[in-house]
């Protein structure tokens, strides 16, 4: 009895692996819950309202506040020794900041106060808001040359300071704007449409672009050209090379170029001095300021930055266009440089966030970036981002939390209010050789080499975004990065990737036989892997690229008079959605391949492919024994004696 209850268990069991397991059709979702689910998966996949469940009213509010005020949630850790960590970085970081702010506001046309402006009040509301540790805010050198460079084709900033002024603060107005409104409506994924090789290129092209803009003051030029690219600008400095040029001024500017280099390289060789590059620009600041004042150079042709106003920011709310002519381009202008901040700052926040690993909430960071422009524009501030040199030196300095961003702000504050008068002598060349040392670290060779052995159509978005900076100008480069962005998506939704299948020896594994040269074809077979979704933008061609496979592999067949095609397997593991073209295309497909006496075989359509499936009644058409869960299965079918061979 025990022998034959045995005997009757193996058979049932061989009889049951020896039938291939059906697929099978998903419970039929309500259309209202299977919106609902899309929605939430887009647009709230981490599920902002979890912490809220099963809480107190009281304690819904506590949260709440946490999550619009981050601070208020690791405030309460808060201790000495994490301030004494901040308070060295945010010192650190400020020696840093305020030279370079100076400068920053040469490059968007500004009066050098508005750069100092704009690193004390976001940094504060960034504080507060923001949920990055490290990130150190205030104005960076590309998206200053950026909105220097569109609002001036809009505006002089000579002959109109006041209207040039209004549309920077408008434009920054709209800038926050966009951020925020990108945060709420929790859109941050549409940042990420700008790819990283793009970034790369658009990054090094406007860090060339910003060091040969510094000529004019590294030389003591006075009469330069307005246009960013490279045959411009050195057409203007050499047709001004025999008058032009001021010998004292390429002295200052490239002795302490050298120094701030060196300063770098220290830095670099012992990441314990991180200090000197950080403190370098405030000394040769100092030190220039210094040998001016006591030289009288400035009478000998050395431009000096003369006047920086005294007092901390003066409210703007009325200085921005709310109408007019000028409220659309400032609109225009701040969603492209508010875009370009945005893209920087969460590129920064999420590398040192991973450094230190922790998390930080994209959707959060724009929100605080948005709430901080806004601030900021009205409060004499130009559009404020992460800068990466200063996060850098931040994150080395030791800094624990944004406090850091308080004690940089508390310093520009002082400074604002007790020493902008001694900047007076300061020279613009010392300024040129701070920004030129600074903008160095953004041409990243290693990240363009790798990107060349990677993927060379990323290459191409990479150098396409370099080379339209470099020798048109900063938006057209931005725009040649975001269009060879989409080319590149576009391509690889309209031409997936298909793959020609064989059976790895010794297994019942089906693998790319361009990847695994001993996998075995099946005879009168023909296995196809579609790598892709399919949709409108590709079916056709899926089709037609199945259809190719089959006609080579037939005329092979034919030339090795070897018997012909008899089933066609679609792998589909890797399609994970279908939409009506797609099942015509299944369809057209069927009929072709009845014509040629070819029957058609699906293995392993997921849940919703095969849902489509089975509406659409294509299930039926194919034959839903033609339907398997795997390849294997569909083999043993198919060819029963070249599966039984391991």
């Amino acid at each position: 009895m025990e022998t034959r209850e045995m005997n009757t268990r193996s058979f049932s069991s061989s009889h049951n692996r020896d039938l291939p397991y059906k697929v099978g059709v998903p419970p039929k979702q309500k259309l209202w819950k299977e919106f609902l689910s899309a929605l939430k998966e887009t647009f709230f996949s981490d599920d902002p309202l979890r912490p809220f469940k099963d809480q107190s009213r009281s304690r819904k509010f506590v949260l709440g506040m946490q999550a619009v005020f981050p601070i208020f949630e690791w405030g309460r850790t808060y201790n000495l020794a994490k301030f004494k960590g901040d308070l060295i970085a945010g010192l650190t970081i400020a020696s840093l900041c305020i030279p370079q702010d100076i400068g920053y506001a040469k490059l968007a046309n500004l009066a050098p106060q508005y750069g100092l402006y704009s690193s004390f009040v976001p940094p504060l509301i960034y504080a507060f808001m923001g949920s990055s540790r490290d990130i150190a805010i205030g104005p960076v050198a590309v998206v200053s040359l950026l909105l220097g460079t569109l609002l001036q084709e809009e505006i002089d900033p000579i002959n109109n300071a006041l209207e040039y002024r209004r549309l920077a603060f408008t434009a920054t107005f709209f800038a926050g704007i966009t951020q925020a409104t990108l945060g709420i409506l929790r859109l941050g994924f549409l940042i990420d449409f700008l790819s990283h090789a793009a970034i790369v290129g658009f990054m090094g092209g406007a860090a060339i672009t910003i060091a040969l803009q510094q000529l004019k003051g590294f030389l003591g030029i006075k009469k330069f050209t307005k246009n960013t690219n490279i045959v411009s600008v050195m057409q203007s400095v050499l047709t001004s090379a025999h008058h032009g040029w001021n010998w004292q001024t390429i002295v200052i500017g490239a002795t302490f170029l050298v120094f701030l280099l060196f300063a770098k390289y220290i830095g670099k060789k012992n990441k314990k001095l991180f200090w000197v590059p950080a403190i370098a620009p405030l000394i040769s600041v100092v030190l220039s300021t210094f040998f001016v004042y006591i030289t009288h150079a400035e009478k000998k042709g050395v431009q000096i930055v003369q006047h920086i106003e005294k007092g901390i920011n003066r409210p703007s709310v009325k200085e921005i266009y709310f109408t007019g002519d000028y409220l659309l381009k400032g609109v225009r202008i701040g969603i492209v440089a508010g875009m370009v901040a945005l893209t920087e700052a969460v590129a920064i926040g999420r590398t040192f966030a991973s450094m230190k690993d922790y998390q930080i909430d994209g959707n959060k960071e724009m929100v605080a970036l948005g709430a901080m422009n806004v601030a900021g524009s009205m409060t004499s501030c130009y559009v404020a981002t992460g800068s990466f040199s200063r996060s850098a030196v931040n994150y080395m300095a030791g800094c624990q939390t944004a406090v850091s961003n308080i004690v940089m702000s508390i310093v520009v504050f002082l400074t604002l209010q007790f020493i902008t008068p001694l900047f007076k002598y300061t020279p613009n060349a010392i300024l040129s050789s701070i920004i030129i040392s600074a903008v160095i670290g953004l041409i990243d060779y290693d990240a363009a080499i790798l990107i060349w052995k990677i993927d060379k159509f990323d290459f191409v978005a990479c150098m396409g975004a370099f080379f339209g900076v470099v020798f048109v100008s900063v938006e057209i480069g931005l725009l040649i990065a975001v269009s060879i962005s989409f080319a590149k998506l576009l391509l690889q939704v309209t031409r997936p990737r298909t793959a020609l299948l064989g059976k790895i020896p010794r297994t019942h594994v089906y693998r790319n036989i361009q990847q695994y040269p001993e996998a075995s074809k099946v005879p009168g077979v023909l296995i196809i892997r579609v790598d892709s979704a399919i949709y409108f933008s590709n079916s056709n061609y899926i089709k037609e690229r199945i259809l190719r496979w089959l006609t080579d592999e037939e005329e092979q067949l034919k030339a090795a008079s070897l018997p012909k095609i008899q089933y066609l397997i679609v792998e589909m593991s890797p399609v994970t959605d279908i939409d009506t073209s797609g099942i015509h295309a299944l369809e057209e497909l069927h009929r072709s391949l009845q014509k040629r006496s070819v029957q058609l075989i699906l293995a392993n359509p997921g849940p919703v492919v095969m849902d489509k499936l089975h509406e659409s009644k294509v299930s039926n058409l194919i034959g839903e024994d033609n339907i398997f869960l795997t390849v294997a299965d569909a083999i043993q079918t198919c060819s029963p004696k070249f599966s039984d061979e391991v």
